[in-house]
């Protein structure tokens, strides 16, 4: 595959996102299928643990609860480490470098500590204004008796206070939603920069924040168009479910069997298998392209494959080397 230095526009960078994609697919999905099987894998014994529950009792029921909370951790670790090889592999592949799934998992294994607390960090930065916003909800339950038991109140002055809080929630919310999907697009280049300069993961936010300057409507435009293609997806593979589902309950006063909820959890592994690569492909896509843009990075790499500068920190830096056998969308 050609590699592609130069200043692309929107609709260049998302061609050469679906390229990718498609010459590599097996590749990049192959990555995501990790993820994507496990988090499934984990919801079905989930989905059949909650089956006995029932049986169980109370304490069945609290220990179900338990382990889900449990078990958030290891997702959590999952979900980092398959966003950071996929990351990897891009970078790689624009480069027009081998890849592989193994060298892609094995180049950001040493450093999937310093990618956790990235991941954390960009989560925490972008989310704590919304507890914040739900406090006047919250004391609303708890000083009106009315919202609290749920039958409602004919008190004045609780009405009062219920519109005032009320106001003030939808306010809050609507100002934390603004600001959480800036904050989003200030740090969007994040786990690029971390992987691709083996920078920290406060140094990986600040340098985000710098190389999003100037692009942060493209790249509105490309998280908006995958969030669009992922509700579409979801919008068809939840067909089936619904109307076998919606066959079932009507015949089952309500209740929808393990069979159809397991069904549920196979079509969401095949959406997540499908769509966490494109995120990253095109995040990884306009990092390159703001470096080329701000820092000339396409003759830096030109100088230094031609042996006439100093290494860049590009892909190779302090990571693993992908391996010279395999090619490129090969999934090995």
């Amino acid at each position: 595959m050609e590699t592609v230095l130069r200043p692309m526009s929107l609709g260049e960078i998302l061609d050469r996102t679906a390229t990718i994609y498609r010459k590599n697919f097996l590749l990049l999905a192959g990555i995501s299928a990790i993820y994507a099987g496990i988090v499934m894998l984990i919801s079905l014994l989930q989905l059949f643990m909650n089956g006995y529950a029932i049986h169980w009792g109370l304490i069945g029921k609290l220990l179900v609860s338990f382990g889900a909370l449990i078990i958030l951790l290891p997702v959590f670790l999952i979900a980092g480490f398959t966003v950071a090889a996929i990351n990897r592999a891009v970078a790689w592949i624009h480069l027009n470098q081998n890849a592989t799934i193994r060298s892609a998992y094995a180049s950001v294994w040493p450093r999937l500590g310093r990618l956790l607390w990235l991941m954390f960090l960009y989560a925490l930065r972008i989310y704590w204004p919304i507890v914040i916003a739900v406090i006047p909800a919250i004391v609303m339950v708890v000083l009106i008796p009315g919202v609290r038991a749920g039958d409602g109140t004919n008190d004045m002055g609780s009405l009062a206070l219920m519109g005032v809080l009320g106001l003030l929630t939808f306010v809050l919310i609507t100002g934390a939603l603004v600001y959480m999907v800036w904050e989003a697009l200030r740090l969007a280049l994040s786990v690029p920069s971390c992987i691709v300069e083996d920078l920290k993961a406060t140094e990986a936010l600040r340098r985000s924040i710098e190389l999003t300057k100037g692009a942060r409507g493209r790249i509105f435009v490309l998280g908006l168009l995958v969030a669009v293609i992922q509700l579409g997806l979801s919008f068809m593979g939840m067909i089936p479910f619904f109307v076998f589902g919606f066959r079932q309950a009507m015949a089952n006063h309500g209740q929808i069997g393990i069979g159809i909820q397991a069904l549920q959890q196979c079509i969401n592994f095949v959406i997540t298998t499908f769509v966490t690569p494109i995120y990253s492909t095109g995040f990884m896509l306009f990092y390159y392209d703001q470096r080329v843009r701000k820092e000339g990075f396409d003759i830096e790499w030109m100088m230094q494959s031609a042996g006439l500068g100093e290494p860049v920190r590009a892909v190779v830096g302090a990571t693993t080397q992908p391996p010279t056998a395999a090619q490129p969308g090969e999934a090995g």
